[in-house]
């Protein structure tokens, strides 16, 4: 089984402080995908340990997080004993992670942003 390192970088979000997007705001995931770039939940069980997430941003340090999923719901998790601080992802085990494909993620403060996948690569 291998991990794939996936990159999203901030879109363009319309209404926000991001109307124009910003390259330098983002996530990079570590995660299994199936041939057709879709989280692999059957590899996840497997290597979840090595499921990890980074937020990033010009103005904060970097957040390193895991990937978690409860039922069949997926998110970023920072932080084991808190449940407040989880990012959820919009229908995350139903994207399709290839270049170019968008993602929206709830920030902390419960806004839905949209990232582009911007890279995957094999984890190494």
């Amino acid at each position: 089984m291998s991990l794939s390192r996936i990159v999203m970088r901030l879109a363009r979000n319309p209404g926000t402080e991001f109307a124009g997007g910003d390259d330098h705001r983002g996530y990079a995931l570590t995660a299994p995908l199936t041939a057709d770039g879709l989280l692999d939940a059957a590899a996840y069980a497997k290597s979840k340990a090595n499921c990890v997430v980074r937020r990033f941003a010009p103005d904060e340090e970097a957040i390193d997080g895991r990937l978690a999923r409860k039922g069949a719901r997926w998110f970023f998790d920072y932080d084991d004993a808190e449940e407040a601080d989880d990012e959820p992802v919009h229908r995350l085990g139903e994207h399709r992670f290839a270049v170019g494909e968008y993602v929206t993620v709830t920030d902390e403060d419960g806004r839905p942003l949209t990232y582009k996948v911007v890279e995957v690569q094999p984890a190494g």
